[in-house]
């Protein structure tokens, strides 16, 4: 009786209907995010491993602050500094721009900084050697790079690259905070239309929907690695 009392196991099953329809809004502003960040990273990565100190300095540098700045810190600080900086230096006014957008950016930024420590580390793990072979037969930096060097990489890269999108989608979830609606979002919506009720339902909902999709990226992940991994041992044959 006093756990019927204080927990509803209808209304928790209830919640997934309201919820499930918001989850597409958190995997494209996630998706939006790993997609500018991974591009942004590879830009880093490959300033960190130039000859340029300078680059290397900024790259670091980068991903330094980006470590040490905590989530909902990033997400207020685009949040109310884009618009502030564009209206001062530029006189474009940014207030009514979509609130998703400022999400993007702050998990791009974020994703960025680690993307760049993975992808310098997955390609440096390769063998010199097999660039300079390359090279000396005829191919170009660019193609030995995409024929050789980053088939092997992604496969060292993927586990870290999927364990970034988890933290990514996991992060995501801050951005209610700012007023975006996404499932998060939508979840202390009901809970508040509810005057607080039914808040450990709504939220154990909210979990599992999450612990699936974790569960999930995990296993796709781990199939796509031994994928690649078995094309990774036919280039090192050859």
């Amino acid at each position: 009786m006093f756990f019927e009392k204080y927990f509803d196991i209808d209304y928790l099953w209830g919640a997934f209907p309201q919820l499930l329809p918001y989850l597409k809004i958190t995997f494209a502003v996630a998706g939006l995010a790993v997609v500018f960040g991974t591009l942004l990273g590879l830009v880093l990565a490959f300033m960190k491993m130039g000859k340029s100190k300078i680059l290397q300095i900024v790259a670091h540098s980068y991903t330094t602050v980006m470590r040490c700045t905590p989530s909902i810190v990033l997400l207020f600080l685009v949040y109310y500094g884009v618009p502030f900086l564009s209206e001062a230096l530029f006189h474009i006014n940014l207030q009514d721009i979509y609130t998703g957008v400022f999400v993007v950016i702050a998990f791009s930024l974020q994703f960025a900084a680690m993307m760049s420590e993975v992808i310098r580390s997955a390609i440096q793990s390769i063998n010199k050697g097999q660039f300079e072979a390359a090279v000396s037969v005829g191919l170009t930096p660019w193609q030995a790079y995409r024929r050789i060097i980053f088939p092997q990489a992604i496969v060292v890269a993927l586990p870290n690259f999927g364990n970034g999108l988890i933290a990514i989608l996991q992060e995501g979830a801050l951005a209610y905070t700012i007023g975006f609606i996404d499932i998060v979002g939508k979840a202390n919506l009901i809970i508040s239309s509810n005057f607080n009720s039914h808040a450990l339902e709504i939220y154990i909902a909210l979990a599992i929907i999450y612990w699936v999709i974790s569960i999930v990226i995990e296993r796709v992940f781990d199939l796509l690695e031994k994928a690649f991994s078995k094309g990774s041992r036919s280039i090192k044959a050859s």
